[in-house]
């Protein structure tokens, strides 16, 4: 079981080059991967997702890539032949104009200093592409070490409240046979009150009455589903795949049989558990919002 919250940061240098890369991860219903990174790196976006999507299944991921040092600049001289002509056509407008002798040299062109200009482009060499993913990966990597080290505290607190959940419901289960024989004893004596001065013929008839009213607060159904959805929990967190929607889906349906049994519940001891398991199974939704 992993957790979707972590952070990693890895950092690479040599004479020419740094890298550093960061990774965080907070939780998410999908995976959501958004980069902060220099231009030049987006050919490679899709790479860069790929190093993550291999090693996360769910979360929204944000990853900040900074560069620096000569290895990723080229400077490039550039000249704006635009200007140049312009240049060139004053000149010889120059000559017609004023009737001026001698030709147009490369010495007179060259003495214009805006001509020409440098421009340092960014680029991304084989060498610095290996660099930025394998320290991505690495920072990737420490990430999960902090997700599979609290995935093991979610699981351990998941568990915990499972255990507690079924040795209330193992009680609620010995409980439950009280309540349904004082129940039908209640339903007994009301009717035996009502009927103070009625003589009733089919003596069968009254208890089997008495018997279908009592069913309606027996229990026992939502118990032995609750158990049935507990053991499956257990089983999903055994799983190595990512497992938080699954184990979401299960304790909507905890809860949904808990608040079965407090609408039947008449008894104050049951109605009591039933506000302390409700509060455990938020508890672990809470918790398993934070699983992969």
């Amino acid at each position: 079981m992993l957790s979707m919250t972590g952070f990693g940061r890895e950092e690479f240098r040599n004479d020419q080059l740094e890298i550093n890369a960061e990774m965080k991860a907070v939780n998410h219903r999908y995976l959501d991967i958004t980069f902060h990174m220099p231009k030049f790196l987006l050919p490679i976006e899709d790479q860069l997702k790929k190093i993550i999507q291999d090693k996360i299944k769910r979360g929204k991921i944000s990853v900040s890539i900074y560069i620096s040092g000569t290895y990723t600049h080229r400077k490039q001289l550039q000249t704006d032949w635009d200007l140049v002509d312009q240049y060139v056509d004053h000149l010889k407008q120059l000559q017609t104009k004023y009737q001026l002798s001698g030709e147009i040299s490369m010495d007179m062109i060259s003495q214009f200093p805006d001509i020409f200009h440098i421009e340092e482009k960014e680029e991304i060499s084989n060498n610095t592409e290996t660099y930025v993913k394998n320290t991505l990966l690495k920072a990737v990597n420490s990430a999960n070490q902090m997700r599979t080290i609290e995935g093991k505290e979610l699981r351990k607190d998941l568990l915990i409240r499972t255990e507690n959940i079924q040795d209330n419901i193992k009680q609620l289960g010995e409980r439950r046979k009280i309540v349904i024989i004082e129940y039908q004893e209640r339903i007994l004596e009301r009717i035996n009150r009502y009927l103070e001065n009625t003589s009733v013929s089919d003596d069968s008839k009254l208890y089997q009455e008495v018997a279908l009213l009592a069913e309606k607060g027996d229990i026992s159904e939502e118990l032995t589903r609750i158990n049935s959805h507990i053991k499956q929990f257990q089983q999903i967190m055994e799983e190595t795949d990512p497992v938080g929607r699954k184990l979401d889906f299960i304790v909507q349906e905890i809860n949904r049989e808990l608040n079965t049994i407090g609408s039947k519940s008449n008894d104050t001891w049951i109605s009591e558990q039933i506000v302390y398991l409700k509060s455990e199974a938020e508890k672990m939704k809470e918790q398993i919002q934070n699983v992969e």
